[in-house]
């Protein structure tokens, strides 16, 4: 294993950690998540304030092009959720009862679960073909 890859690996577990913890406390989870998004736009901002080409007109042109090309601009704009229940017609998670979103949470669970069975049978199936050769 790469050195890069012990260190996202590390990110990694370290973040299901903190994610999973914080997840109990979702006050403290909010607070910590923005303190962490302010800081981060404030570097950003900083970084940008060094390249005096950056200012005004420019920035909005170079920041909504980056976001096009990467796909980011409609949904972090809008998000992907409200895309989608507009295209199925659905409520707002704040229109829905509890039973509903437990049935939305139960099925998501489910199909993740499904998805890890074809991902381990997937691999399988490579690591018999890679025997083979």
């Amino acid at each position: 294993m790469t050195r890069e890859r012990g260190i996202i690996k590390f990110f990694d577990k370290l973040e299901d950690k903190v994610r999973i913890s914080l997840s109990h406390r979702p006050i403290l989870y909010a607070l910590i998540g923005g303190i962490g998004v302010v800081l981060f736009w404030k570097g950003v901002w900083e970084t940008a304030e060094a390249f005096p080409v950056l200012f005004g007109l420019p920035s909005a042109i170079l920041g909504t092009v980056i976001m096009l090309m990467t796909g980011l601009f409609v949904s972090f704009f809008i998000g992907d959720s409200i895309l989608l229940s507009g295209f199925k017609h659905q409520k707002k998670i704040a229109d829905k009862t509890e039973e509903e979103v437990v049935k939305d949470v139960d099925i998501t669970q489910t199909i993740k679960a499904q998805l890890d069975v074809l991902a381990k049978e997937i691999a399988e199936i490579k690591a018999k073909l890679s025997q083979t050769q």
